[in-house]
């Protein structure tokens, strides 16, 4: 147990009733009769201190992929840190990369294809190469790492760039991380992203952005399987690029770009021929400037959309894409691509807790209200809560597409749930009166996902059989976020060939809840 998880346990068992005398007996009982082996206190100090050594080499080998990717793209050349890594303890060094490579591949299939090492991909690629040496494997770490901080400060320049860009990359997922199940938060961020490093390192050159996502294609199959619908844009071009959708037989490049999974650049647009003007005002002797498409990945390296920039705007015809822009709008990508699918993972959580709600309240009628909050992180460390939905004694619910943030500082008496955050224990207390039930969803790490706040009133407890019925949605709801959490893992096979619209993968995250429930039924039986 940790600090916050024993005090929430003892603070349980003790209730509110308890008088301090009692307290004062129990805690002196406990300190007599607690009893730890020489045996269990070398294994808790070992497990201390492999957990204190993961966390270090994790974070080391963070702060090294940092260093080489010095543009914020998100993912390294796998080809380049292989000829780096190549001239690492000469022959031996090119054995044991070779054997780690193999496995690296077989680990993450994708890699032969794209080539791009994401962070962890990188760490795991150092780690199986250590382990391919003879000797201590954390002393082989060190020096590989030793070895590539010397290679990129040899081989790369620090832009000066690097600092205001990252900010901007960060403002793009604190947007996400905040927004309950809302995108356009993100969308904003992402503009606001590209408008400022064009200001500040694009010659101020006049830019028009977009965003569009692919769909399937329902209504018109014949025009192929999928479009691309845009649903985002500098304001400039909302009137008449917003929710318009690209279709595979019609002028454009963006489709040539998901297929061939790289950036496409036409220099001059009005000498390429294929190129798809939706602003059928905008005179054709003007249509001139550059244009750049850029895909969209997923962290299983599948393409779901595209992010578009042009400069038909700008009065300067000539203005043109450098190759540092393109390279910071490679991590523009990456970072929308990890915000979009917070959001998209935070509505299947919430789809979760819709399903699971409306399955509970007919078995409980002596549950009052249920308030679902998101957990977010905080300034300094500390953690918010995102009032994402409320549900009233009939069940009805309210979804609050645009969060309520709760900050501790400013909610003393919803303390509980922040003490619930902490300790991501259950949490009982009682607010004027009101007895309440703080139950939190976990994610992979057991660190708080989110928390149901269920009122149970005057009641102090539930009764025997919907206290049963309680834990059994709880057990089933927290299987199912698993679930939707572990899919999005770069190393889980994807289920899906096709990065579906979000709002369809929604709907199956509510189905996932009655699986499991169908599961635990089956093996009742």
């Amino acid at each position: 147990l940790t600090l916050p998880q024993f005090v929430q346990l003892m603070d349980n068992f003790v209730g509110e009733d308890m008088s301090l005398p009692t307290v004062k007996r129990l805690t002196a009982f406990i300190k007599g009769e607690y009893k730890q082996t020489e045996e269990e206190r070398k294994k808790q100090l070992e497990k201390v201190h492999r957990m204190a050594h993961v966390a270090q080499r994790k974070q080391l080998l963070e702060a090294l992929f940092e260093k080489w990717d010095s543009n914020a793209c998100g993912s390294l050349d796998l080809e380049e840190v292989v000829a780096v890594l190549s001239t690492f303890k000469g022959d031996m060094g090119k054995e044991a990369l070779m054997r780690a490579k193999e496995q690296l591949f077989s680990r993450y299939p994708h890699l032969r294809r794209v080539g791009k090492l994401s962070q962890k991909a990188f760490q795991t690629f150092l780690e199986l190469i250590a382990s391919k040496f003879t000797g201590n494997e954390d002393e082989t770490i060190d020096n590989l790492v030793r070895f590539l901080t010397t290679s990129v400060e040899q081989s790369h320049t620090k832009s000066w760039q690097s600092s205001a860009r990252r900010k901007w990359l960060q403002d793009i997922q604190q947007a996400a991380e905040t927004s309950g199940t809302s995108m356009e938060p993100v969308y904003k961020a992402v503009m606001n992203a590209l408008s400022q490093d064009t200001e500040a390192h694009g010659g101020n050159k006049r830019i028009s952005a977009y965003i569009a996502l692919l769909e399937e294609s329902q209504r018109c199959p014949e025009q192929g399987q999928v479009l691309l619908r845009y649903v985002a844009c500098t304001a400039d071009d909302a009137p008449h690029l917003l929710n318009q959708v690209l279709h595979r037989d019609m002028k454009g490049v963006s489709f040539a770009a998901i297929d061939q999974g790289k950036p496409i650049y036409v220099p001059r647009v009005q000498l390429h021929g294929n190129i798809h003007f939706w602003n059928s005002d905008f005179p054709e002797e003007e249509r001139k400037g550059s244009l750049l498409v850029l895909p969209l990945y997923d962290a299983h390296w599948r393409v779901f959309g595209i992010l578009g920039l042009d400069t038909l705007q700008d009065e300067c015809h000539k203005s043109i894409f450098l190759i540092h822009e393109i390279t910071f709008y490679e991590g523009v990508c990456h970072a929308f691509s990890k915000a979009y699918h917070h959001v998209c993972m935070q509505e299947h959580v919430l789809q979760v807790a819709v399903t699971a709600l409306d399955w509970l309240y007919p078995r409980t009628p002596s549950i009052h209200a249920v308030t679902t909050y998101l957990v977010a992180p905080g300034k300094d460390k500390n953690r918010v809560l995102c009032k994402v939905m409320t549900t009233d004694n009939t069940g009805q619910k309210e979804i609050h597409s645009s969060p309520v943030v709760l900050l501790r500082e400013e909610n003393l008496l919803r303390d509980y749930l922040f003490k619930c955050t902490d300790s991501s224990e259950v949490t009982l207390t009682s607010v004027y009166g009101e007895h309440h039930i703080a139950v939190p969803l976990h994610d992979l790490s057991r660190q708080t996902l989110g928390i149901f706040d269920i009122s149970i009133g005057q009641n102090k407890k539930l009764p025997p059989q919907e206290q049963k019925e309680l834990q059994k949605m709880l057990k089933m709801a927290q299987a199912a976020c698993s679930e939707i959490l572990q899919r999005s893992l770069e190393d889980t096979e994807p289920t899906q060939v096709l990065e579906a619209e979000h709002v369809a993968n929604g709907r199956h995250a509510g189905i996932l809840f009655h699986r499991f429930m169908l599961q635990e039924l089956r093996e009742c039986v």
